[in-house]
């Protein structure tokens, strides 16, 4: 018959275990691009954007040369000097849908873990919810803005390559053409964020969308240089900033501004959204 012998050991005056270390900025960053990354209705919704912009600008390209024709040799020059073919290198309509698209894609990289309710599991990994959603605007803002470039990079390059066939072409080298490529790529992601920062605070889908379309397509639209009010109100819109950066040939109106305003207004877009998105996570329950 064999003996068993119950040991029981005092532990209150034992080392305690070790607590799990807090997780760190950059492994949460990383766990969110992981999120994004993996998600292939993501990715289509990115490629479905970028055909769509480019696809107008090059078609916008396309059709000048196309019907060059109907202009007189003597055009040419003034084409080029009238800023006509910087014009073409990223349309205002391209502008639109890719600040739409983006919009959207911003809101429902919030909005998909609301909906499918894994926000629970992902605050429950990390409580620091502050963390975690500036996490996720980092990675939407690196993701968009390499978006914005490809984008705003090639529709540049393509139109340019088109209408040189007409030896009306211009290089990123010519005055103000680079700030084009620039303030296009960099919309993306005032956008995105944007968008972010609303899906943060409504986090209803339907919701956030027709408030997304009536921020970036309506109020610019409605707004106009008109009434003093209306052009103060219209130049903090991002894509009003937008038109401002990408008139070379800047014609003072009775309620002009600078282009050192419009890049402002990019800025404040962007860290406002990411404050926004920050602080409402903060402050509301599940």
């Amino acid at each position: 018959m064999t003996a068993t012998t119950t040991v029981t050991t005092d532990v209150s005056g034992g080392d305690r275990p070790a607590r799990e270390p807090r997780a760190r900025f950059r492994d949460l960053v990383a766990a969110e691009w992981i999120k994004h990354r993996s998600l292939r209705s993501t990715w289509i919704a990115y490629g479905a954007a970028a055909l769509a912009v480019i696809g107008f600008n090059a078609g916008t390209a396309y059709d000048t040369y196309s019907h060059w024709t109907l202009q007189v040799s003597k055009d040419r020059a003034a084409f080029v000097g009238d800023g006509m073919a910087l014009q073409h290198a990223f349309t205002s309509n391209a502008a639109l849908l890719m600040a739409l698209a983006l919009g959207a894609i911003g809101a429902l990289v919030i909005l998909g873990e609301y909906s499918t309710g894994t926000n629970r599991t992902t605050f429950a990994a990390v409580p620091a919810r502050r963390s975690v959603i500036a996490a996720k605007a980092v990675v939407v803002t690196v993701v968009t803005t390499v978006f914005g470039a490809v984008v705003a990079g090639v529709s540049f390059a393509l139109t340019q390559a088109i209408l040189d066939r007409r030896d009306a072409g211009v290089s990123i080298g010519d005055p103000g053409a680079f700030r084009i490529v620039l303030a296009s790529a960099l919309l993306a992601p005032v956008c995105a964020l944007a968008g972010f920062a609303l899906g943060a605070v409504v986090r209803h889908t339907a919701s956030t969308m027709i408030t997304s379309v009536v921020v970036i397509l309506v109020l610019p639209l409605f707004l106009t240089d008109g009434r003093h009010w209306s052009a103060v109100a219209g130049h903090t819109l991002p894509y009003r900033a937008w038109l401002r950066l990408v008139d070379v040939n800047y014609s003072p109106i009775a309620f002009s501004w600078s282009t050192g305003g419009a890049w402002t207004v990019y800025t404040v877009w962007a860290g406002v959204a990411c404050a926004i998105a920050v602080t409402s996570v903060h402050r509301r329950d599940q």
